[in-house]
């Protein structure tokens, strides 16, 4: 077994995911800015006060040196969505959220 020394390194990691309701407004601020600063390029959180899936795409440094995403897509919990790597690989969402 081989033990690893540090962390993962941002090229290392495929997708980050959050699943939020009390810290939604955290992880949708603090966070995102800190994984677009660290070159996260997938980030995905599972919004349980909406029962919405977010998912950011690349990062980028605005003009005023302010971290964040170029793009945000909101899925629904009625929605299947494909995993970043994965062309083959697909998620429904009826199975993460509960039913209303």
């Amino acid at each position: 077994m081989t033990m690893r020394v540090n962390h993962p390194y941002p090229e290392d990691i495929l997708l980050l995911i959050e699943v939020s309701d009390s810290t939604l407004k955290y992880d949708q601020n603090e966070k995102l800015s800190l994984y677009a600063e660290n070159q996260i390029q997938n980030y995905w959180i599972f919004n349980l006060v909406t029962y919405e899936l977010e998912r950011y795409s690349q990062p980028y440094r605005d003009t005023q040196g302010k971290y964040n995403y170029r793009t945000k897509q909101i899925s629904l919990s009625t929605e299947t969505v494909l995993l970043p790597g994965f062309a083959n690989l697909s998620l429904d969402l009826n199975r993460v959220f509960p039913r209303s």
